[in-house]
């Protein structure tokens, strides 16, 4: 059977300080901000990279499509660095931003991967690996 979905087109992150989580992302990982309006007229904020984005609402806002109760630090997503895991290691300790756990061997979509993880100000795990 065909896969019926492609691709993930983006994430939503319920976040408690959208300046300072789009600091974080900038510095961290290099994610360009954006802001736009929502269907509903309200401003809405993103983090670009690469053909992606995450989209950050705050934990305070409510929209249609928010989870009812967010749950803040509940994210744990992978990203494949676009430049070899020791480069960006380097880049990371360049910018005092703290690895929780690595470099560590795991699975990917695709097969094995070198990680490392790291959380954002709201405890988000967020996963950086390159294909072995």
């Amino acid at each position: 059977m065909k896969n019926i979905i492609d691709r993930i087109d983006h994430i939503v992150l319920t976040v408690t300080d959208i300046e300072l989580t789009t600091q974080w992302y900038e510095k961290a990982l290099g994610f360009e901000r954006e802001f736009f309006t929502g269907p509903e007229g309200q401003p809405r904020y993103s983090l670009r990279f690469g053909q992606l984005k995450i989209n950050l609402q705050d934990k305070d806002t409510e929209t249609p499509t928010k989870a009812k109760v967010p749950t803040i630090g509940s994210g744990d997503f992978c990203l494949i660095s676009g430049i070899p895991l020791d480069d960006f290691i380097a880049h990371l300790q360049k910018h005092s931003v703290a690895i929780d756990v690595g470099p560590v061997p795991r699975r990917g979509a695709l097969g094995p991967i070198r990680s490392v993880y790291l959380r954002d100000p709201d405890n988000n795990l967020v996963e950086v690996a390159e294909y072995v």
